[in-house]
C-alpha cells in the first residue's frame, strides 16, 4: 500500500459541513454517498449489524402509514441509541414504516457510517443542531451533563424536521422499547400538544427553587392548572401545533428568566414544566419506567415501579452500559443487556 501524500479532503468536508447547517444529511436514497473508505474514529465504539427487520402482513407503506421517532445522536450516548434502535424495531409490528429523525451537533461522518452499517435497512435522516440557538441561554445545572447544548434540541424540533411531519415521538438514548411503538404514535392528543405519562404524586414544588416559590408573580405561573410532572425524555408531540402555539418562544423566555433568577436546577425540564404541566395529554405509565439510572447525583440502583412496562427508561446519572462494563451493575442494567450491540476490542480480535 503506498502512503504518498493525498489530495486533502479538508477542503470538501469544510464545505459539506456548512451545507448542513442549512440541509439535513437525508441517509435513504436521497443520501449524500461520499465514496469514501473512513475508517471509524477511535471514540466510536463498533458494532455488530443487526438483523433485518420485515412488516407484518397487515402493514401499510412508510408513505400511507409512517411513524417518526426523533432522538440526538451522539458518541458519548451511541452505545444506548444503537440498543434502543435495536428494542424499537424488534418489537415493532411494522419496522419498515418508522422513519427515524436524528439531531446532532455537529458533521460527524462516522456516526453516521456507524449507523449505516448497524442498521443496513434503517430509514432515517440526520439534522444539524445549531447549538449557537441556545449559547447563552443554558443554565448551570446539578449535572454537567444536562448542560449540553444537545440536551435542548428537543425544544427546537418543530423548526428543524421536514414541514410535512405533523407528528412525531421523542424518545431519548437511554431507554429500551418492550411493547410496538406503534400504540404509543396512535395515542389521542385530544387538542393538546403533548403526551406524555405524568405523575402526579410526585413533589412538584422540588423542581424549582425557593426563589421561584417566594416570588408572587412567578408563583401565579401554575394558576388554574393542576401540574404534574413528566419527563421529556418520551413525548408524543403534536408538532403543527407546537409551531403554531410559538412553543419553543415560550421555553425560550422561562430559559431567559433562569439566567437573571435562579429558580430550578435541573436542565431543560424545568422550562417544559414551567410551559406545560398541568396542560398535557397524559399516557399509561407503562410508556416511561423512568428513573432506572438512578438520582441525578449518585446514580444508585432503582428497582422497577409494580405494574405493566412498555418502555424502559434509565434517566439520572447510571447508564447501564457504563454500569455493565463497570462489573458493578443494577438489577435492572441486565433488562437493557441484551439489545446491546456493542462489540468489544476484545472479541473484534477473536473474530
Amino acid at each position: 500500500m503506498a502512503f504518498g501524500k493525498q489530495p486533502s479532503l479538508l477542503p470538501f468536508f469544510g464545505l459539506l459541513s456548512f451545507l448542513l447547517l442549512f440541509h439535513p444529511i437525508a441517509t435513504t436514497t436521497t443520501g449524500i454517498r461520499l465514496n469514501v473508505v473512513r475508517k471509524p474514529a477511535p471514540e466510536v465504539p463498533i458494532f455488530r449489524e443487526a438483523p433485518a427487520f420485515r412488516n407484518g402482513e397487515s402493514c401499510g407503506s412508510i408513505e400511507t402509514d409512517p411513524i417518526h421517532v426523533s432522538m440526538t445522536l451522539d458518541a458519548n450516548y451511541l452505545r444506548g441509541t444503537m440498543a434502543a434502535i435495536l428494542s424499537i424495531l424488534q418489537h415493532s409490528t411494522c419496522p419498515e414504516n418508522i422513519s427515524f429523525h436524528f439531531l446532532c451537533a455537529r458533521f460527524e461522518p462516522e456516526l453516521f457510517s456507524s449507523l449505516r452499517s448497524t442498521f443496513p435497512y434503517l430509514n432515517f435522516k440526520v439534522y444539524r443542531f445549531d447549538s449557537n440557538r441556545v449559547r447563552g441561554k443554558i443554565s448551570k445545572s446539578i449535572r454537567q451533563a444536562l448542560d449540553q447544548p444537545l440536551n435542548y434540541a428537543r425544544i427546537y424540533l418543530s423548526d428543524i424536521i421536514p414541514v410535512d411531519v405533523n407528528r412525531i415521538i421523542y424518545l431519548d438514548s437511554d431507554i429500551v422499547m418492550v411493547d410496538d411503538i406503534a400504540k404509543l404514535w396512535k395515542v389521542d392528543l385530544e387538542g393538546k400538544v403533548v403526551a406524555a405519562p405524568e405523575y402526579c404524586h410526585a413533589n412538584f414544588t422540588k423542581y424549582f427553587t425557593d426563589t421561584f416559590w417566594s416570588d408572587s408573580d412567578l408563583a401565579e405561573t401554575f394558576k388554574g392548572r393542576k401540574p404534574c410532572y413528566f419527563n421529556t425524555g418520551v413525548m408524543v408531540v403534536d408538532v403543527e401545533k407546537w409551531r403554531e402555539g410559538g412553543y419553543t418562544q415560550k421555553v425560550e423566555d422561562w430559559m431567559g428568566v433562569q439566567k437573571q433568577k435562579r429558580i430550578y436546577h435541573l436542565g431543560s425540564l424545568p422550562p417544559f414544566l414551567l410551559v406545560l404541566a398541568g396542560n398535557i395529554k397524559a399516557v399509561d405509565h407503562r410508556w416511561n419506567q423512568h428513573g432506572l439510572g438512578g438520582d441525578n447525583l449518585e446514580g444508585k440502583c432503582r428497582s422497577l415501579h409494580p405494574g405493566p412496562i412498555s418502555l424502559l427508561h434509565w434517566s439520572g446519572k447510571g447508564k447501564p452500559w457504563l454500569r455493565l462494563d463497570s462489573r458493578k451493575p443494577c438489577n435492572v442494567d441486565h433488562l437493557w443487556a441484551p439489545y446491546d450491540l456493542y462489540r468489544s476490542s476484545s472479541l473484534s480480535l477473536e473474530e
